[in-house]
Formats: C-alpha cells, sequence, structure tokens
C-alpha cells in the first residue's frame, strides 16, 4: 500500500473513531473512549444474533475458499501440456509393440527413447512394473529380467501397434477374427487354471508370448488395453494367486493408483494426488474383509466408507470407495472395476482429488483391493 493510501485509511479510521468516541473523549479522554471500546466488543462478542452471523459468515468464507481451491487445481490441470503422441510403426521382431518398444528389447534403448521411470514396484510375477509416463500421458509399464530384457509390457492408452492390425479402436468381433483362438486355461505344474469367460478380456498365445487384450464394454468393446508377458516369466508364478508380502501389497496399491490416473488421463480428466492419510482406512478395511472373509463396503460393525474415514479423522467433503477381489492383480482387478458401472464413475468422478489404495491378503494368497477417493 502507498504511503498516500495508508494516510487516507488512517484518516477514515480516525474519522470513525470520533464519530462513535467523540463525546466521551470530550469528557473522559483516551481512558473513557478506551473502556467504552471494550465494552462494547464484549457485548458484541456475547450476543447470539452477532455469534450466529459470524459462523454463517465463516462457513460461506469456507465454502467459496472451497471452490477457489477446486478453480485453480482446475486451472493448473488444464494449463498441463498436451504431450504428442509418439509416431508408432509396426513391431520388427515381434506381433505386439507398445510404445515401439518389444519384448527382447534393452532397457538401456526403451529409457534412451522415453526417458526415466516414474516409478518401480514388485508385481505378481516377482518382478517390478518399471512404470513411463509423463503426468500420465503416454503410460505404460515394462518389466525386465536379470539381463535389462524387456519380459513384459502393459498399457491402457493408445501406443499399441500389431502386424495383425490390432489397435485401440480395434473391436472384440476384430480381435477374435484375427488372432488366433484364445485360450481357456493357463496350465501350471499339475494345476489348469481356467480364464474367465466374461467377454472383458481374450488371452492368446503368440510369439512365445501370453498376450492379454482388454475391452471396454461400455465403450462397444473396443480395446482398452493391453499386457504382454513372456512365456517363462508367467511360468514363474506357480499359482493363479502371487506368494504375498508387504512389498508385493504396496506394489499393488501403486500400480493400481497409477492405473487410475493413466485412465482418467484418457477421459480428459485431471490426475489424482496420492492421498496417504486415507491409506490407513483402505487397508484396514481389505485387511477386515480378508481376515473375515467378506466382501462388502459395509463392514461388519455396520460402517460405511463415510463411518470409516470420520472415525479414522479424515476431512473431505466428497468421498467414494470402490472394492475388488478375486482378481490376481492390480490390471486385472482395475479393467474390472472400469467395467462395473458404479466403480467406473467413481474412477472417472471430474469433481474427485485425490485417492489412496490398501490392499490385504488372505489366507489363499487372494488379494483383497480397496480404493478411497477424496476431495477435501
Amino acid at each position: 500500500m502507498s504511503k498516500s493510501l495508508k494516510i487516507i485509511a488512517l484518516l477514515l479510521v480516525a474519522g470513525a473513531l470520533w464519530f462513535f468516541y467523540g463525546d466521551t473523549f470530550s469528557q473522559s479522554g483516551f481512558q473513557g473512549v478506551y473502556e467504552d471500546i471494550r465494552s462494547d466488543i464484549n457485548e458484541v462478542k456475547e450476543n447470539p444474533h452477532v455469534i450466529s452471523t459470524i459462523d454463517t459468515v465463516n462457513q460461506e468464507i469456507q465454502f467459496l475458499y472451497g471452490k477457489l481451491s477446486e478453480a485453480f487445481q482446475e486451472n493448473e490441470q488444464s494449463t498441463q501440456p498436451i504431450l504428442e503422441k509418439p509416431n508408432l510403426h509396426p513391431p520388427s521382431e515381434q506381433s505386439f509393440s507398445i510404445h515401439n518398444i518389444e519384448l527382447g528389447d534393452d532397457r538401456s534403448e526403451v529409457e534412451q527413447q522415453v526417458g526415466e521411470h516414474k516409478r518401480s514396484s514388485l508385481n505378481e510375477y516377482g518382478v517390478n512394473w518399471v512404470t513411463y509416463h509423463e503426468n500420465y500421458q503416454n503410460f505404460f509399464m515394462a518389466a525386465y529380467d536379470e539381463h535389462d530384457q524387456v519380459i513384459g509390457l502393459y498399457t491402457n492408452q493408445d501406443l499399441l501397434t500389431s502386424t495383425h492390425g490390432i489397435i485401440f479402436e480395434s473391436s472384440r468381433e476384430d480381435v477374435l477374427s484375427t488372432l488366433p483362438e484364445p485360450i481357456d486355461a493357463i496350465t501350471k505344474g499339475f494345476v489348469k487354471y481356467q480364464i474367465q469367460d466374461n467377454q472383458e478380456y481374450n488371452t492368446f498365445t503368440i510369439d512365445n508370448n501370453y498376450v492379454t487384450i482388454f475391452y471396454d464394454k461400455h465403450e462397444s468393446s473396443t480395446v482398452t488395453a493391453t499386457l504382454i508377458i513372456h512365456t517363462e516369466l508367467e511360468q514363474q508364478k506357480e499359482k493363479f494367486f502371487a506368494t504375498p508380502s508387504e512389498e508385493l501389497k504396496e506394489g499393488f496399491e501403486y500400480q493400481l493408483f497409477d492405473l487410475t490416473n493413466a485412465e482418467r488421463v484418457n477421459h480428459g480428466l485431471p490426475v489424482l494426488t496420492w492421498e496417504d492419510s486415507v491409506r490407513k482406512t483402505a487397508r484396514n478395511h481389505s485387511t477386515d474383509m480378508a481376515d473375515n472373509n467378506y466382501f462388502s463396503h459395509t463392514n461388519l460393525e455396520g460402517q460405511s466408507p463415510f463411518d470409516r474415514m470420520t472415525e479414522d479423522a479424515i476431512a473431505y467433503r466428497m468421498a467414494g470407495e470402490n472394492l475388488a477381489t478375486g482378481q490376481p492383480s492390480s490390471i486385472f482387478a482395475h479393467e474390472g472395476l472400469m467395467n462395473s458401472l458404479g466403480h467406473r464413475e467413481n474412477k472417472l468422478h471430474k469433481d474427485y482429488r485425490s485417492l489412496a489404495v490398501g490392499v490385504a491378503f488372505n489366507t489363499e494368497s487372494q488379494p483383497f483391493y480397496t480404493e478411497n477417493y477424496v476431495t477435501k
């Protein structure tokens, strides 16, 4: 504030004080004015109408602050530069490539092309999913063997090319009419694990790889994601569910978080921040379901997701919850949730701002997934 404005402000304050307390000053001086002001303030503070008005104003200020924060976040998201899609070309050695990367490529070649990874976390195959993206644009995950060669790839963005002509706009009918007959089971040792025929995905054996094509049932069953796993890596996984560990629990949690953000980018939505304060709530509910053999948003004590968040002192203006189980990985859990309308709406809700995921395993190694979405 300039010096002249300060002088004007002081004159206005002095004029207001003289208007209200000029007579008191003439009779009792500064001490009299001080006592009158203190008495008036106490009367105002104790007036119930004034208190109610102050509370209302405070609530409106908080509401306005929330709206301004949302507008700021949306504006910040809108200013994020939209990256160009890479110039994709058909694979040269394999039938499929993702972001021009094929199984067998060296990690050094991958990172020379796409840059440093954003996250590395344990997956169900006992190796890490290494995640590449730029603010979740051009998102894909790669797995490497001990020689740093690509042995697994996944994407849920339009980064797929194929010598068979399969792309993300392809329909399920196109895929089934073009590729070999999909398999109906995977054999591990002496056990044959059936592949669920729910029209949400098909798995094929091509080029000594297991290629799983996922479909979006809410987008005319077009291709929405692709998972490519080398046969040797698949056979390393001895059972349908992986062996539980703290590292795998955390890996599944962050993978489901990343997959959700990559999906939101596909639909032009702002990415969510990781809400670590909510992870405990999500993990506790997954653990409760796994330990007590039930699957529900309402726990055995009758608490809803909102009750559990409140009990854990989580402040929020909006909240939602997604649950999944029976899926061997976060990839399958995410794709299943996207094909379930209510869960899909949570994942793609434009007003959510953050997310935490909690995972737990039951005695049969089956993972339980809880996603808690919040807007504070």
